[in-house]
């Protein structure tokens, strides 16, 4: 994302856009080997992956604008407030009940995160919009998470994805071209790194997390992507620049020593 040649929305759109031509290739060739797929959607089916395409737009609209304000740690670190929501709602529609080891988990996992990305917390107002804007995207990221889980309940993650994806791109134009930023790139480089955005980030990552939602609970899933933060940091420390301390790596450990005790609660709560 920092290193794209356009501005925040124009490089979300294109994330999504660039993506479209693999997912529904895959999605095609999946039909063709499984007729059966998906061959008899309910209504909710369509209901729930709009939605969840337009929560995926708010979320990287806002995100991607983030980015730019704030250091990428932090950019990274409060969309991932979304487990707090996430948790609630598994709780009261999946039957999802937290137990003593996932409130452990989580909050250690929490501790462990605010290690990471508390020293680049500054006080320029610029990093305060960003942060507000990073907790907003939590919003749409829970939201997102909440309808991929129930989509995935009876549909492939190719089909989530691929119409999630339709929806999240056409929503996001408008926004793009109302934000006057060029919808061009002007170099390959500036093409190959939008075409990473698109089939490493969002065809690889996203659609590593859809599948895993119908795997796991939504609960757990939300907490155990508290990883991107950590790897966030590190890799802005490495490529960018941003200063990693001590107590920053000391808290990566520690969020990963929250996910393993979350995931063993996880495990005993199915």
């Amino acid at each position: 994302m920092r290193e794209s040649e356009l501005g925040a929305t124009a490089t979300a759109w294109y994330r999504v856009l660039l993506a479209l031509p693999l997912l529904w290739a895959l999605r095609w060739r999946e039909v063709r080997r499984t007729p059966k797929t998906d061959a008899a959607p309910t209504r909710a089916f369509p209901r729930i992956l709009i939605f969840a395409g337009l929560c995926f737009a708010g979320d990287l609209a806002v995100w991607h604008l983030s980015i730019h304000n704030t250091s990428v740690a932090n950019a990274t670190l409060l969309p991932n407030a979304a487990p707090i929501v996430v948790g609630l709602v598994a709780w009261r529609l999946f039957g999802e009940r937290p137990g003593r080891e996932f409130v452990l988990g989580f909050l250690l996992a929490i501790v462990g995160v605010s290690l990471v990305v508390g020293a680049s917390f500054g006080g320029s107002e610029r990093a305060v919009f960003g942060d507000a804007l990073g907790l907003t995207t939590a919003v749409f990221y829970a939201g997102y998470q909440i309808c991929v889980k129930v989509g995935r309940g009876n549909h492939t993650t190719l089909s989530v994805m691929a119409v999630s994806t339709t929806v999240c791109c056409l929503a996001l134009l408008p926004v793009a071209l109302a934000s006057g930023d060029s919808l061009w790139p002007t170099s390959s480089r500036g093409w190959l790194t939008l075409l990473g955005l698109a089939w490493v980030s969002h065809c690889g990552g996203q659609g590593l997390i859809a599948w895993s939602l119908a795997h796991l609970p939504a609960s757990f899933s939300s907490v155990a992507l508290l990883f991107q933060p950590v790897a966030a940091a590190f890799l802005a420390w490495w490529l960018l620049g941003e200063n990693l301390t001590p107590t920053q790596a000391l808290g990566g450990v520690v969020v990963l020593a929250g996910i393993v005790i979350v995931r063993r609660g996880s495990r005993r709560a199915r």
